[in-house]
């Protein structure tokens, strides 16, 4: 078939998306199909790598971008979502289109499918709607937002949704014909060759301090925050522990602001999102890999990928909230939890904090643990889900 995979983000940005969009286009063209990515330009300081293109092809457009770089807001979102609908309707015949959110991204495919007569194929990675309520977003957007993703959800021939969750879910919503939950997980590989040294070594990771390193978006919805509230206490056993945040997000100035006020400011860093060869290093060396998901706000089913990523590094997780990610920190892996999962308490999440850096994993626990999530975790296990899935579909 001819595949056409619509996304506003992709490599050689780093993100989940980008991760999950590149294995299934990897997945397709293994899989004979020939794949065409239509997305947007990377930002100057990321460069345009396109090695995937000879198994293939990218087509970028540019975009609008916000302060930090991402294309994130609704005036962004429209900046790809309008020149998308064009270049779906005036492009050569494609069999079926692939589409990731933001839901305005669905709209537009769904109308330039329906006119192309092509059906279009749904990639349900979270509910933009519950997401958008934990912004203060008015009621009314989050009723616009509602509509539009109903809007595309229901004209999907197929939707792919990334966790048990996400898929009952859709099912409240009403959304459950043409369903099926694939999972979700991370390029393991990528993230493995960054921690090969120390996965290789059998001395314990070196630190002078305990180092707690949250990577990923630090939205309304991740409550990450929580974790400088429970520093303090931290500080007063290991007065040099330090807090890293990796990436961006919506909370991130909040969580500056409180951080000072704390008056443990000198004490948190933060550095812009990485790519997984440069990230990998500092999740390998972590005391504990944070993560975290507020509960009680319509978000819970959520799964935070930064989960998957600090396994494949072998990384102890320390997670805080309710939901998927707490089965998942509590698996037993050689008889041992990947690591801690507590509620959205301070005082529980710096007892947690202090238990990872009294019982530090060493090389060989680190060891299990990523070849652990190497088996179970892979992303190319998903994306040869979601290939199967289609050819079922398109094979009927």
């Amino acid at each position: 078939m001819r595949v056409a995979i619509a996304s506003r983000i992709f490599e050689p940005e780093p993100s989940a998306a980008s991760f999950r969009l590149a294995a299934l286009a990897g997945a397709l063209a293994d899989a004979g199909h020939e794949v065409t990515v239509l997305t947007v330009r990377p930002p100057a300081s990321r460069g345009v790598s396109d090695d995937g293109g000879r198994r293939y092809r990218v087509r970028r457009f540019p975009v609008l971008r916000d302060r930090s770089g991402y294309v994130r807001g609704y005036l962004q979102y429209l900046s790809f979502d309008v020149p998308l609908f064009f270049r779906a309707l005036f492009a050569r015949r494609f069999d079926v289109f692939i589409v990731e959110p933001p839901p305005t991204t669905g709209f537009f495919v769904r109308l330039a499918a329906a006119a192309r007569r092509t059906p279009y194929v749904y990639y349900a990675a979270d509910i933009w709607a519950d997401a958008s309520s934990q912004t203060g977003a008015p009621g009314w957007v989050v009723r616009a937002v509602r509509s539009i993703e109903r809007f595309a959800l229901r004209g999907a021939t197929l939707v792919l949704s990334v966790s048990d969750g996400v898929t009952e879910r859709l099912a409240e919503l009403r959304i459950t014909e043409n369903v099926v939950t694939i999972g979700n997980g991370i390029d393991t590989g990528a993230f493995g060759a960054g921690c090969m040294a120390l996965m290789e070594s059998d001395d314990p990771p070196a630190r002078n301090a305990p180092m707690f390193v949250y990577a990923g978006t630090a939205s309304e919805w991740h409550g990450a925050g929580i974790f400088v509230e429970a520093l303090p206490r931290v500080l007063e056993r290991y007065p040099d522990a330090q807090l890293l945040y990796i990436g961006g997000g919506s909370e991130r100035e909040a969580i500056q602001q409180r951080a000072e006020q704390l008056r443990v400011e000198q004490s948190v860093f933060f550095e812009p999102v990485a790519e997984p060869k440069r990230l990998a290093p500092r999740l390998s060396g972590a005391t504990a890999a944070l993560a975290s998901v507020r509960p009680g706000a319509g978000y819970d089913f959520a799964f935070p990928t930064k989960l998957y990523s600090a396994a494949a590094c072998g990384a102890p997780l320390l997670y805080s909230g309710g939901g998927p990610g707490v089965e998942f920190v509590q698996t037993a892996v050689a008889d041992d939890a990947l690591g801690w999962a507590v509620g959205a308490d301070a005082t529980e999440v710096a007892d947690a904090m202090l238990a990872a850096s009294e019982r530090p994993f060493d090389a060989v626990r680190r060891r299990e643990v990523a070849q652990w999530a190497t088996e179970n975790v892979s992303l190319s296990a998903v994306a040869e889900r979601a290939v199967s899935e289609i050819r079922k579909k398109w094979e009927r």
